[in-house]
């Protein structure tokens, strides 16, 4: 289903200190015809997406110095990016985790480990929303 999906250009930053998840995200991205920019944490990520502006942002929860929830409440208190998709990425998939996620303003909620097909997907999902 993915593969109809055209993401071809588009810009997803993916923002997780765990090498292992960034590498495969980059992997699936990049083989569905988006461009990638990667970040360990949230410090790295804000360095980096003035420079990028991603379409769409990819940020675990749990990470240090600058968890996924901060991140996320800098990224849409910036006004050039209140309108980018942030989806969270955490391998606890609560009720409470998701809630909070909301009130930071993140779009979505995906659970580690994440498939291919979903990866791709909720990047569809927003960017065709974007496009709307």
């Amino acid at each position: 289903m993915a593969d109809q999906i055209p993401l071809q250009g588009v810009k997803v930053m993916v923002i997780d200190d765990s090498n292992t998840i960034r590498r495969s995200a980059e992997i699936f991205l990049l083989q569905a015809g988006c461009t990638v920019i990667l970040a360990e944490d949230g410090f790295d990520a804000l360095a980096k997406i003035a420079d990028h502006q991603p379409d769409l942002v990819f940020v675990d929860i749990m990470m240090p110095r600058l968890d996924g929830y901060q991140t996320c409440a800098l990224i849409k208190k910036n006004a050039k990016f209140q309108r980018t998709p942030v989806i969270m990425l955490s391998s606890k998939d609560g009720l409470f985790d998701r809630a909070r996620g909301r009130m930071v303003g993140s779009d979505q909620y995906l659970t580690k480990p994440f498939t291919k097909e979903s990866l791709l997907k909720t990047v569809a999902v927003h960017v065709n929303k974007a496009a709307a």
